[in-house]
């Protein structure tokens, strides 16, 4: 029976049950009791009782696996309530729509308890789909470039905010040229309004060389006035010299900032609403600066702050190489020379590659001769 002596261990596998009946069987039949014989045995007369308990119900002797059958947890739903869940679905389904909701309507009514996921993973393997809320929206395309826009250094701004965490309640205003790459300017102020917006083009205007877009006399004396932004018929009908790129912020579509653009002869270009992609130049640019420097997050002084903007607005313009542009500083490609250091690298690259060629058919024909002149000696 593959038993040893001693007592009968807590596991023996069927063969051993029945021989140990058996055994048992044989001492009731000579004049033994059961207890007297399983205390020969070594056994608790329970086990043997329970063992025959099941023959006689026509069960098995082997033992079962431990725990639920495989694939099922002792925590999961009942027919009943995957039944209740489908039944609540079709009757409240419309009134609903959601799984979630649909939970909390079986237990308000009594129904059935279960998780907002188990009322989903049901509904899914019944193949029942709940109508969810309603979503109309038609596809947003974005706004093409304006016809007189040429995909060249100075014609295509874009500008837009961003918050640094060592000085809450502070922003950061950033101009950026779209095609150079180049920071054309920073304004840091307590307030992000039309007045930081302005003051960042009038900075970007005189760094770019295009100051003289601020000598209208109409806007000089509305600046000065302060009445820019109010209705007028008077601004100036020439075409764009520039177009600015920006999200909807209230700062880009106030009227202030609208009759200031126009009298400067910027036209504005707004991106898709919730579509960050159409701003990404500058969403890319303020990702790179405070990757790069997570210095300027720690700075809690607005004036040190501004003061390392200055700083890193330099180093960004004239020493960081773009990968955009093709590995040259925005300063290089603002002001025309970024094509010329790409060509002079591919013709480097070339000649590098002749040199490097040239070199070694040269040593493996000097060495050829070597070896043939040390043969003839």
């Amino acid at each position: 029976m593959g038993l040893s002596a001693g007592p009968v261990p807590a596991r023996v596998d069927a063969p051993a049950k029945q021989g140990l009946l058996d055994l048992v069987d044989h001492a009731v039949a000579e004049g033994f009791s059961v207890r007297w014989a399983c205390r020969q045995l070594g056994i608790d007369h329970t086990r043997v009782a329970g063992w025959r308990s099941t023959v006689r119900a026509g069960g098995t002797l082997e033992d079962q696996p431990p725990g639920p059958p495989p694939g099922e947890a002792l925590h999961a739903l009942l027919d009943w309530e995957r039944a209740a869940i489908v039944t609540l679905a079709n009757q409240w389904g419309q009134v609903d729509l959601s799984h979630r909701k649909l939970a909390h309507r079986g237990s308000r009514l009594g129904v059935v308890y279960a998780s907002e996921s188990t009322v989903l993973r049901v509904l899914t393997a019944e193949g029942l789909h709940l109508p969810g809320v309603p979503v109309v929206r038609e596809p947003r395309r974005r706004t093409p470039w304006p016809d007189w826009v040429e995909l060249v250094p100075g014609q295509i701004w874009i500008y837009d905010f961003t918050h640094f965490r060592g000085v809450p309640g502070w922003c950061a205003i950033a101009v950026l040229d779209v095609v150079s790459r180049y920071w054309l300017s920073t304004v840091l102020a307590p307030e992000e309004t039309w007045v930081q917006v302005q003051n960042a083009f009038i900075a970007a205007l005189e760094t770019d060389q295009k100051a003289w877009l601020l000598d209208d006399a109409t806007l000089a004396s509305r600046l000065a006035s302060g009445t820019l932004g109010e209705p007028t018929d008077d601004a100036p009908d020439e075409l764009p010299v520039l177009l600015a790129v920006s999200d909807n912020g209230p700062q880009m579509r106030s009227s202030r900032t609208a009759e200031f653009m126009t009298i400067t002869r910027i036209a504005q270009h707004f991106g898709r609403p919730g579509t960050p992609n159409d701003q990404a130049w500058i969403e890319s640019f303020f990702g790179h600066l405070k990757a790069e420097h997570p210095y300027l997050d720690t700075i809690t002084d607005p004036a040190v702050l501004r003061r390392e903007l200055d700083i890193r607005k330099d180093h960004y313009n004239t020493v960081r190489l773009h990968e955009g542009i093709g590995y040259v500083t925005p300063d290089d490609e603002h002001h025309g020379r970024g094509q010329a250091i790409r060509d002079a690298r591919t013709r480097g690259l070339e000649q590098a590659r002749q040199h490097r060629v040239a070199t070694r058919r040269q040593i493996r024909q000097t060495h050829h001769q070597d070896t043939k002149q040390h043969e003839d000696i």
